[in-house]
């Protein structure tokens, strides 16, 4: 099945988050991101570079196409088996990694949506400091945090942090957790991943 973005006058932000959700459903193997901008079509290219699938961009009258094809994906993202099932993500920023917070928070959509091609890899996600933002109302990421907590993965955000940031009941998907509990999750992981 071929699904198709018709991302022409949508901001990068919303074009990325209807290409990566259409990219998030099994029976869709192939997607096309049509954009009339050659900015925005460099910089959702560079998003669909970090994917482990086929990309070609073919201009057609002045818009792009981004033709995205799944199933000729490499072999997609592996890890070792005896990581799947016990690795702990503690996520404390809605940026990954130092520079531009505009390209940290894509950075960040992107290596959520990657996590998500794991499936089975992680056992709990925890957000804390300013990371409680991404579960919050308003979070692009929301659809990808679904669908990993549909697929079994824990997810729980700080009482602590939502409260200072005022966003406690904007949590959109996990539950709300105390620091001696997710102290707790830390401890027992096998495999513990920061940012």
């Amino acid at each position: 099945m071929r699904k198709t973005v018709d991302g022409r006058g949508l901001s990068l932000p919303e074009t990325w988050l209807r290409t990566s959700e259409a990219l998030l459903d099994r029976h869709c193997l192939e997607v096309l991101a049509i954009i009339d901008d050659p900015g925005a079509m460099r910089e959702l290219s560079s998003l669909i570079a970090e994917l482990p699938y086929k990309t070609t961009v073919e201009e057609k009258q002045g818009q792009y196409h981004i033709n995205i094809q799944k199933h000729q994906a490499a072999a997609g993202l592996r890890v070792s088996s005896a990581e799947y099932g016990h690795t702990v993500l503690i996520v404390s920023s809605t940026s990954l990694g130092k520079g531009e917070d505009r390209w940290g928070g894509q950075l960040m959509s992107s290596f959520i949506y990657s996590l998500t091609q794991l499936e089975g890899f992680l056992k709990t996600i925890v957000f804390i400091n300013s990371g409680v933002f991404l579960a919050t109302e308003g979070s692009d990421v929301l659809p990808y945090l679904q669908h990993m907590q549909e697929s079994g993965v824990e997810i729980i955000s700080s009482h602590t942090c939502l409260s200072y940031y005022q966003l406690l009941g904007k949590l959109r998907v996990g539950t709300v957790s105390n620091m001696f509990a997710i102290t707790e999750k830390i401890a027992e992981a096998k495999r513990l991943i920061v940012f």
